[in-house]
């Protein structure tokens, strides 16, 4: 393959897959439309069987150096009672950690590993992606320069789109497809410094569906000053149909949702000092798509959230992209464009469609809706009102159809 491989997007799916395709030896270049990578977002949760992924590719020890290894995932009632506790990455015997990171923090790891690996001639900044054309041997994809200084033109030997959840190569595969569908609720998202919570590496969900708060620690250099960067999501249903916007930027005043959990002051946490003392909180709505019949035209195809753009439930949406970028770039190796595209979206397209219909249904979060119905005054023990084996099941099921049980993981990791 002597043409590179165009990724139209530089986020945290686009510069993975630079990446992995770099480390198989297959020519790339990136395209991104901001002019300058900002630390933009809170945190997120990068699941083992994707940080096997970055592991591979060497960031290891930068990501055990920046972000927090989770310790254990806990589920709790609105009145703070435990139901569901579960211990991850190394303490539940996983080969890699499950990460718990600024989102900005990632982003820039991983275009200060391609701009050094690629050079800075093949990760650029300022160019918005515009239309594509292809022959059978090659796309001509077609760029226009943030600055004003106007069109350019570049070839390859495939184009991938991972422009997000708004994306142009998706929208120009399916014209007729609309906006994001909107499941009426809203997420409130910010970070705040505070004093760690539990073992100061929990990651904790409070409430149901309609009204739920989580947070986890975000920042290995705000621990080991004893002190813990939360990251925290607040969200609730609401009763219009038209989503906000979309955006990072959108700073909220707290009022539109602190008053809801005003009472929500627990032995373990207090959720209003948390949104009471966070500088800025950021306004999303909760969003997907339905899945695609294929991601795949000739030689363009999608990744990430332009593929399969999914609710932030089971901490999945990075991790997916991530895992998208390793098997595209296999594919690649291995054969042709064409047909590795196909296979490709053979292997990815069922696995993340399952996980888009499965976190519509609240993925392993409903066992804060089973507990919500059955015990809304709450309960002496959560085994008074779900069986251990209910709880245990929807956990299990859940690792399952995400991909990232502790057998699957090991056995990547050993065949690595």
């Amino acid at each position: 393959m002597t043409l590179p491989v165009i990724v139209a997007g530089g986020g945290i799916g686009g510069l993975t897959l630079a990446l992995c395709l770099h480390q198989r030896g297959i020519p790339v270049r990136v395209f991104e439309r901001v002019p300058e990578l900002k630390p933009l977002g809170v945190g997120i949760n990068l699941l083992p069987h994707a940080a096997r992924v970055l592991h591979e590719l060497g960031l290891a020890e930068e990501l055990a150096a920046t972000a927090i290894q989770t310790s254990s995932l806990s589920y709790y009632n609105k009145l703070g009672q435990p139901i569901w506790r579960e211990p991850r990455g190394v303490a539940a015997g996983y080969p890699v950690p499950q990460y718990s990171i600024h989102r900005g923090e990632l982003h820039l790891m991983l275009f200060r590993a391609a701009s050094a690996r690629l050079g800075p001639k093949n990760v650029v900044t300022g160019a918005g992606y515009e239309s594509v054309r292809q022959t059978d041997t090659e796309v001509i994809a077609d760029f226009l320069r943030t600055d004003g200084t106007g069109e350019f033109e570049v070839r390859g030997s495939a184009l991938v789109g991972a422009d997000g959840i708004h994306s142009l190569v998706r929208r120009a595969m399916y014209p007729n497809e609309g906006l994001p569908r909107f499941a009426r609720r809203i997420l409130w998202r910010a970070v705040t410094e505070a004093e760690p919570f539990l073992d100061g590496r929990s990651m904790i969900m409070a409430g149901h569906p309609d009204q739920k708060f989580v947070c986890y620690p975000i920042s290995q250099a705000t621990a080991v000053r004893g002190r813990s960067l939360i990251n925290w999501i607040a969200e609730l249903s609401v009763p219009y149909d038209s989503p906000p916007p979309q955006d990072w930027n959108a700073e909220v005043p707290k009022s539109r949702f602190a008053p809801s959990f005003a009472d929500w002051k627990f032995d373990w946490l207090d959720v209003p000092r948390l949104i009471d003392e966070a500088k800025f909180v950021y306004e999303f709505p909760l969003v997907d798509r339905d899945p695609l019949p294929s991601w795949t035209q000739g030689r363009v195809t999608l990744l990430g959230d332009a593929a399969h753009p999914m609710y932030p439930i089971g901490s999945n949406g990075a991790s997916q992209a991530i895992l998208d970028a390793e098997a595209l770039a296999n594919a690649l190796q291995t054969q042709d464009v064409a047909p590795a595209l196909i296979d490709y979206e053979a292997a990815r397209l069922p696995a993340t469609a399952k996980i888009v219909l499965s976190n519509r249904q609240n993925g392993p979060e409903q066992v804060m809706q089973i507990a919500e119905e059955r015990a809304p005054h709450g309960f002496a023990h959560v085994n008074d009102v779900i069986p251990q084996s209910e709880l245990e099941e929807i956990a299990a099921r859940y690792k399952q159809t995400a991909g990232f049980t502790v057998a699957e993981v090991k056995s990547k990791v050993a065949a690595a």
